[in-house]
């Protein structure tokens, strides 16, 4: 099987990997709300390339980001409903993307979980909180965390919720990072990112054998071991177009 996470409107590079003949797992963040390092994305085109690279300048500086977002939103009432219908966009061409590829697909802090769920075709499966086997592995898959710009909702609720009805597995994938330093320290904002202490119970109670994530682009360690269990990270599938592979069992 392959693993990618933090796709972000990279659907090409997402099918490429699919047609490899193996199972696809996609540990969330379809949408391109805003390419950090060259300001592409939904913002650019409803809001021009000029307030998206604003907006990627002020990504290290949490104060000044929001200011920017609150000033900009005032002056633009219809900002959100623009949002959801290109989210829906892109959502639409990850469809045709994954069509006629076994995948498994959960979301990240970007996406909007109903509207993946409802969009994936027949050929893929969204799973939360869910064990399934594959290729011998038994993989436990639990996605969310952060708060989502297209819907504002949190996930950090649903993704513990979803630890706890897994049980014991062999291979853990979530969206976000375990709260250790290292793995969700990003070293271009020059500040720790998003992260759950969740998860990092997780993997101390049971002790899988591999431990999937994506969410942190530009991580200070992207592989760390916790306790037997080794935590990797396998984006940032925008910018790399690497899969990460783990062969049957």
């Amino acid at each position: 099987m392959y693993l990618i996470s933090d796709v972000h409107g990279a659907f090409g590079a997402m099918r490429r990997v699919g047609q490899l003949g193996e199972p696809l797992l996609i540990l969330g963040d379809f949408l391109n709300f805003i390419d950090y390092r060259t300001g592409e994305g939904m913002v650019a085109d409803l809001a021009g390339i000029e307030f998206a690279k604003a907006a990627a300048v002020a990504r290290g500086t949490g104060i000044a980001s929001k200011d920017l977002w609150d000033q900009f939103r005032a002056t633009q009432p219809d900002f959100r409903t623009a949002v959801w219908q290109a989210a829906q966009e892109q959502y639409d061409e990850a469809a045709k993307a994954l069509e006629g590829i076994e995948a498994y697909a959960t979301f990240g802090n970007v996406d909007e979980r109903g509207m993946l769920e409802a969009s994936l075709p027949s050929s893929a499966r969204f799973v939360q909180g869910e064990v399934i086997e594959i290729e011998g592995w038994r993989v436990g898959i639990v996605g969310g965390g952060g708060r989502s710009p297209v819907s504002g909702e949190a996930g950090e609720p649903l993704l513990e919720a979803g630890l706890k009805q897994l049980g014991p597995v062999d291979v853990l994938c979530t969206h976000l990072a375990p709260s250790i330093r290292e793995l969700h320290f990003d070293v271009v904002t020059g500040r720790p990112d998003r992260h759950s202490p969740a998860i990092l119970e997780y993997i101390e109670e049971h002790q899988p054998e591999l431990h999937f994530f994506g969410d942190i682009h530009q991580p200070k360690a992207s592989t760390w071991m916790i306790g037997k269990t080794r935590s990797t990270n396998v984006g940032y599938f925008r910018a790399t177009g690497r899969a990460v592979r783990l062969p049957p069992r």
